[in-house]
């Protein structure tokens, strides 16, 4: 397998690293993204740029009790590596067994640098190239030049989760964790622990720290409202039944596109038909914990199904250790924190030993780095995002987030293919670069619809998207993977041609002539 290759070129008297792409990132999109660029672009070296010491990225990051995805893994899974084990909805390290296999199995591990964290990023107009600067820490800071990046860093702070105002919480005497830096000594068997939270990791860990032999003595799960939260089973029957029959690459495929199929349709039904999604989520409900007054209670939202991101518990664990008395959940907001526990507006007080700030995330765009032209800043806020993937402003640039409403990897995959593509038009059309322009009169919207906290906390900060074709970015798998890779990139990119661009300085051109350098 043809993987491209590293070379070394001389500059200003220099030697300076340079390759054809640089990834950023060595999670679950990174992996990806290296694969689609052996395999597409045979031809372009390239490297992965990791901050950490380790493949898996989220997965590697959070080691929370019961970490697990709350998308199935044929649809979070890669469409070239078919997901093998028994569980739909998979557990944290079953999912990074499987990116890492993956990443060994073709190759891409060898193009992974560890302990390289991208802190920088210019582009030179008059080069037509990336100059970037990685920091290490136990070596000084390097710099790599490419013709190209595709950030794969995901879209939240590694170093930092969100943390709410929490009055007098250090006046509590107990232990105060978050998720994303859970200790691995931490003792929980017998304590009283309280979640705080209601979304996707706090329903995650209440079952998971209220059951085995660690079991905590009981677990709250306190939340300032109640949040959608809907079970499916933890292993998919008719996958099964399909892959008794099939050869695993066909299982997959056909078993991924009848999961698109169905989450797509739901999502729907709840955007079009809020009131008989409502019934039909809290009837499940109220099966489950055969209590209408407790469902109306804590599991009836103020908001309509997808407003917010939908919570998924396998098998219902969440509902059962419920319906065990492990469990308990709490609505109700934190009046002040006390030495022992927390104090409630209502004037109850939840005894503590333990307390989770479940309290979610803090979104970072490009993995923190700000990218500049020319060493100018570009104000991202004010950008236009082409296909959910470039930028305009930033020539020779990509980035790879999911989807809000279906599995991350269903867009991540096809991003890296639309980067492939781009990067074959740069090769086919002889061009140095290729910009997004947005076009005159595109209407404004924000990139993200979801009403969510960590989202609107950081909307002003993210470039936006249009109302119509390029422009737009959809949250519909369906329709995307029949449009993106028809994309005609000559029409909605500004191109310039590689004669038009001397490596190491600009070209000596008449007055008036020389190529405009990217708009910013």
């Amino acid at each position: 397998m043809v993987t491209g290759h590293v070379d070394e070129r001389v500059e200003s008297g220099d030697a300076v690293e340079h390759v054809d792409v640089v990834v950023v990132g060595a999670g679950l999109s990174g992996v990806g993204a290296g694969y689609r660029l052996q395999t597409e672009c045979p031809g372009r070296s390239y490297v992965i740029l990791e901050a950490r010491d380790s493949i898996g990225g989220t997965w590697d990051l959070f080691r929370y009790p019961g970490i697990r995805s709350d998308s199935d893994m044929f649809t979070l899974g890669y469409p070239f590596e078919p997901w093998r084990a028994a569980k739909a909805i998979a557990d944290g390290p079953s999912i990074l067994s499987y990116v890492r296999e993956t990443a060994t199995k073709y190759g891409v591990d060898r193009r992974i640098r560890f302990n390289s964290k991208v802190v920088a990023a210019d582009w030179s107009s008059d080069d037509a190239r990336w100059t970037i600067t990685v920091e290490h820490p136990d070596s000084p800071t390097s710099t790599v030049t490419c013709d190209f990046i595709y950030c794969c860093a995901g879209y939240y702070d590694y170093d930092q989760g969100y943390a709410p105002d929490l009055p007098g919480i250090e006046e509590f005497t107990g232990q105060v964790v978050h998720p994303q830096f859970w200790p691995e000594d931490l003792d929980y068997a017998g304590k009283r622990v309280v979640v705080i939270g209601s979304g996707a990791t706090a329903v995650t860990l209440v079952p998971a720290m209220a059951e085995g032999d660690n079991a905590a003595e009981h677990v709250t799960m306190l939340q300032r409202s109640p949040t959608w939260i809907t079970a499916l089973p933890g292993q998919d029957a008719i996958a099964d039944r399909v892959r008794r029959h099939l050869p695993a690459p066909i299982a997959h495929q056909l078993v991924r596109m009848k999961n698109v199929v169905m989450v797509t349709g739901f999502y729907q039904l709840c955007r079009r038909r809020p009131e008989l999604a409502k019934k039909l989520l809290l009837g499940a409900t109220t099966r489950i914990l055969g209590d209408p007054d407790l469902v109306k209670e804590h599991f009836t939202p103020s908001y309509d199904p997808w407003d917010q991101r939908l919570c998924i518990v396998p098998d219902a664990d969440f509902f059962k250790a419920m319906k065990r008395g492990v469990a308990d959940v709490v609505t109700d907001r934190i009046e002040r924190f006390m030495a022992e526990g927390i104090q409630l507006r209502s004037g109850r007080v939840l005894d503590a030993d333990i307390v989770v700030t479940a309290t979610g995330l803090q979104l970072q765009l490009f993995g923190g780095v700000r990218p500049t032209v020319d060493r100018s800043a570009v104000e991202v806020s004010e950008q236009f995002v082409w296909r959910g993937a470039m930028v305009t402003g930033l020539p020779n640039f990509a980035y790879c987030v999911g989807y809000t409403n279906a599995s991350w990897t269903l867009r991540a995959d096809l991003t890296s293919r639309l980067v492939c593509k781009v990067l074959n038009h740069l090769r086919d059309e002889d061009l140095a670069s290729v910009v997004p322009v947005a076009e005159p009169g595109l209407t404004e919207r924000p990139l993200l619809d979801l009403s969510s906290g960590y989202i609107q906390r950081s909307i002003a900060d993210l470039p936006r998207q249009g109302d119509h074709g390029v422009w737009r970015v959809r949250q519909n798998y369906l329709i995307d993977v029949t449009t993106t890779m028809r994309t005609n990139l000559a029409k909605t990119l500004h191109g310039t041609p590689r004669a038009a661009v001397r490596r190491g300085g600009p070209v000596d051109e008449p007055a008036g002539q020389r190529p405009e350098k990217a708009a910013v």
